[in-house]
């Protein structure tokens, strides 16, 4: 196949400690009527008062939306509407982790073209460019901060569902690992391995033939020559960084780090994409109304265990990246050795080691693979191919704690 890479990326990125101090003159440049996204916790928060200060010094009228829900509830965001309605921003800035980077995407959308969420669910329903986004990340996880996807909780069909476009890609990133310095260990671990996710399943993507309207076809595009370089910073990065954050979490070179991770991982799947340990995690959250970056985490392991056969190359090079195995290990060593050691970094940090442990009940496996195998976006492009007695392999594996059951499977 011929080398063939893809990027969709924010027109420009910030990235170090102390970047947070741009935002106003980064915002100053898109409109003078700012609309920021937050929680509650954060919109109490000095950082916020000092930007709302330098704005209020620069002329610019703020409004400030602290009320942004985790998982993101329609509810939240049309509430998060009405409240912004008259006040017509110019530029959009969410400030958080993923649900208020995504609070921001969706609300800009609702603002510029109106209507309901669900109108623009899956990919390229977005019709058109939205009111400027400015993402601040302040977990590093999500990867919002530079992806073309908004995952909002549709309550009435009791799922999580994802807007994908190209057009809700935030013109602007601003990375500044130091927001990351209050994070708990808890949420550390479980942004930390949302982003080794991100990673891991962008780089064993299933690649697509390449053509001229490829991009145009689908947001996400499997695993390419571009996304790769990014996925494999991603890896190394989160790699060393993981624990040292989550044991001490004023180590600042373990938080540059990991938000380096975070932010290369969003990069990588932003246009690679994710697969099946998404798609499981979507209707095990709905269930169990637990972390994502836990359930995604937790089932990594298994779902590398099942696609191991189609990875067994894409693996040994990560492997042989962070130095795992010897010299003499064959790549079939390598990919087993690898997800050992990606299963023992995650029990490191807490995360949760089976679906049994997230609190999925029993009686939940079938109707979660059955949920699992419906959403296509994620499930084409899972490197092996997965049909509903694959998911309940992989489910029954991640359930019970047995990933050797996937070696046959």
């Amino acid at each position: 196949m011929s080398l063939f890479g893809a990027m969709r990326l924010p027109r420009s990125v910030l990235f170090g400690s102390g970047q947070r101090r741009a935002l106003p003159a980064v915002a100053e440049q898109f409109g003078r009527r700012v609309l920021i996204c937050t929680d509650p916790r954060l919109g109490s928060d000095a950082e916020i008062t000092g930007i709302l200060a330098e704005f209020e010094r620069r002329g610019i009228a703020a409004l400030v939306y602290d009320q942004t829900r985790a998982d993101l509830p329609i509810e939240s965001i049309m509430d998060c509407v009405r409240t912004a309605a008259s006040f017509t921003p110019e530029v959009i800035i969410g400030i958080g982790g993923g649900s208020c980077m995504d609070m921001a995407k969706a609300v800009a959308v609702l603002l510029t073209h109106g209507g309901e969420p669900s109108s623009y669910y899956g990919e390229y329903k977005v019709p058109g460019p939205v009111i400027p986004l400015i993402a601040v990340p302040t977990t590093a996880g999500t990867g919002s901060e530079v992806t073309p996807v908004a995952v909002v909780a549709d309550t009435a069909k009791n799922m999580k569902i994802g807007i994908a476009s190209p057009h809700i890609i935030p013109q602007f990133a601003v990375c500044d690992p130091e927001l990351t310095l209050s994070c708990p260990p808890r949420l550390t671990a479980c942004s930390g391995g949302d982003a080794l996710t991100h990673a891991i399943e962008s780089f064993t993507a299933l690649p697509r033939p390449p053509s001229a309207d490829l991009t145009l076809q689908h947001v996400f595009i499997g695993k390419n020559a571009l996304s790769d370089h990014f996925a494999l910073l991603a890896i190394a990065s989160i790699w060393n960084s993981l624990y040292p954050a989550y044991i001490n979490g004023n180590d600042l070179q373990a938080r540059e780090n990991l938000m380096m991770g975070s932010l290369a991982a969003g990069c990588a799947f932003g246009t690679a994409g994710t697969a099946a340990a998404h798609a499981i995690q979507y209707p095990v959250g709905n269930a169990t109304h637990t972390a994502h970056g836990d359930g995604v985490a937790s089932l990594l392991p298994y779902v590398m265990e099942f696609n191991r056969p189609a990875c067994v190359e894409s693996f040994a090079q990560i492997a042989r990246m962070l130095r795992l195995g010897d010299g003499s290990s064959s790549n079939e060593d390598l990919s087993r050795i690898l997800i050992d050691e990606v299963a023992r970094l995650l029990g490191s940090v807490g995360i949760p080691r089976t679906l049994k442990d997230l609190g999925l009940a029993a009686d939940q496996q079938q109707w979660t693979a059955e949920s699992a195998i419906s959403i296509q976006r994620l499930v084409k492009n899972n490197p092996r191919p997965l049909d509903l007695r694959a998911m309940q392999a992989i489910t029954a594996a991640a359930y019970s704690g047995d990933r050797a059951a996937l070696r046959n499977a």
